[in-house]
């Protein structure tokens, strides 16, 4: 028996009821790779349905009212609340991120449906004064905002429930159709998210085809991305992905939350206690799946061997093991793969004359919390995205070279830097490219009701329900003659 019962319909929810899909594939808990549920197996021709089905519904949805859209939002925001814990549960199994992540997840994705309600009612624009050239006089102006259209919401596996809350929330909000595609891995969460949506739009009398979810492969992907009448596509994920997406997808809108590097700097005048545990807090929560957590770590060469000493007191303390337990803070990845592939960039690291301080042992798809000083420029474990529990090390002279380089990278997500300094702090909000900068704190900080996106190859746009609104919408401008001025007698 599957660990896992789903509390909603078989098949998948396209159109106005539930697909019936011939095909189920298992989904299995990273930990033991144990059956937690048989998931629906979506194709190119229901992914072709359910792009039909939002295109028939997008001037119907256009037409809901505000005060009809925060309802159906704050409804699914009060079922998931009374459905945490089970929410919670099922995260853990899919995803195989430690149960205190997975509690992280599911709150913060009730502050997202919750600020995404409140953003229902802020659409709103201005008037613009049109006489500013003597053309203008006597003309009314003013721009309002209008749905850009049917939305496609992809996620990535790392943090399936939040991701779709941030793909599926914002488009409502805005009056937009959405069509979401979930990882292949982890489905179960956001298909029972997208029957909490379809069963309050369904009693407030709004069309269900209003939010629709397709699972499958990259033939579901590009079916849904490449189709021309689609308003914006919404991507989180992998920057090689995305990038094809927005080639593909031209001239469609996108929106690309894609990976990073993300680097913590260490000041001389640093508390070094508070970086060493914003490493640890910062590089290993969630298995190291995140694309902002602390990859790459520049430590100024004055405080350097005090660092190291804290920083390795608090490695050996890094609980590794099953992550429904409390105490845990590192399990398996996503797959053995991608533990697999970790594991030879670190060897790879080694070889080109890095140090190995702790860890670097891969065993049954668990990376252990690893640490490695030195490492060069020129190779996966320093350049690309990691996403897993290992964090590079390197000394510099000073704060300058420090930020240099934060910014020799191909990517800008997030950033952050540990001093005591005002100037300093001021100096990295300017110099560093990146969307976002944090001082004396983790890079992987986010309240999500802030502007959250990155620069160069991290993506383009930006979510949270306020910003992904904007992003989903189009203003349209108004200019009015309310009269013909009289001719001169």
């Amino acid at each position: 028996m599957s660990m896992f019962q789903p509390p909603y319909p078989e098949g998948l929810p396209v159109g106005p009821d539930w697909l019936p899909d011939p095909e189920l594939r298992p989904v299995l808990f990273p930990y033991d790779r144990s059956e937690v549920a048989l998931a629906p197996w979506g194709s190119a021709r229901m992914a072709a349905q359910a792009l039909e089905f939002a295109l028939g519904v997008a001037p119907a949805v256009e037409e809901l009212p505000s005060h009809l859209r925060r309802t159906v939002l704050r409804e699914v925001h009060s079922e998931l609340a009374a459905r945490r814990q089970d929410f919670e549960s099922l995260l853990v199994l899919e995803s195989g991120k430690p149960l205190v992540d997975c509690r992280t997840e599911v709150e913060r994705s009730l502050v997202t449906l919750e600020v995404a309600a409140e953003e229902a009612g802020r659409l709103h624009g201005e008037t613009v004064p049109l006489d500013l050239s003597s053309q203008g006089e006597g003309l009314l102006g003013f721009w309002i905002r209008k749905p850009i259209g049917v939305v496609i919401g992809i996620a990535g596996f790392n943090y399936p429930l939040l991701l779709a809350s941030h793909k599926i929330a914002p488009a409502v909000a805005a009056g937009c159709p959405v069509v979401v595609k979930p990882a292949p891995q982890t489905p179960l969460a956001t298909l029972w998210l997208v029957h909490l949506f379809r069963t309050a739009l369904r009693r407030a009398g709004a069309p269900e085809e209003a939010v629709q979810l397709v699972t499958g492969d990259s033939e579901v992907g590009r079916t849904l991305t490449t189709d021309r009448r689609v308003g914006a596509v919404s991507f989180t994920g992998s920057a090689r992905v995305g990038h094809q997406i927005a080639r593909d997808a031209a001239p469609t809108k996108v929106v690309l939350e894609l990976g990073s590097n993300s680097a913590l700097v260490v000041c001389a005048d640093a508390d070094l206690e508070r970086a060493a545990d914003a490493v640890i807090r910062g590089g290993y929560y969630a298995s190291g799946q995140a694309c902002i957590s602390v990859q790459r770590v520049l430590v100024v060469e004055a405080v350097r061997d005090r660092f190291l000493e804290l920083l390795s007191a608090r490695l050996a303390q890094v609980v590794v093991g099953d992550p429904r337990q409390e105490s845990t803070r590192v399990s398996a990845l996503i797959d053995e793969p991608a533990a697999l592939r970790v594991g030879a960039w670190v060897r790879e690291a080694i070889s080109g004359g890095a140090r190995l301080l702790a860890g670097g042992e891969v065993s049954g798809g668990i990376v252990a919390p690893t640490a490695v000083a030195d490492v060069p420029s020129g190779i996966p474990l320093w350049d690309e995205e990691v996403f897993g529990p290992v964090v590079c090390i390197r000394t510099v002279v000073g704060d300058r070279e420090a930020l240099e380089e934060v910014n020799r990278s191909r990517y800008g997500l997030h950033a952050s830097v540990f001093t005591s300094s005002l100037a300093t702090a001021m100096a990295a909000l300017s110099r560093l490219k990146v969307g976002g900068v944090v001082i004396n704190d983790v890079p992987g900080f986010r309240a999500d009701n802030m502007p959250y996106g990155g620069v160069k190859d991290s993506g383009v746009g930006r979510e949270g329900p306020r910003f992904a609104v904007e992003e989903l919408t189009v203003t349209r401008m108004a200019i009015i003659r309310p009269s013909w001025p009289e001719a001169a007698s």
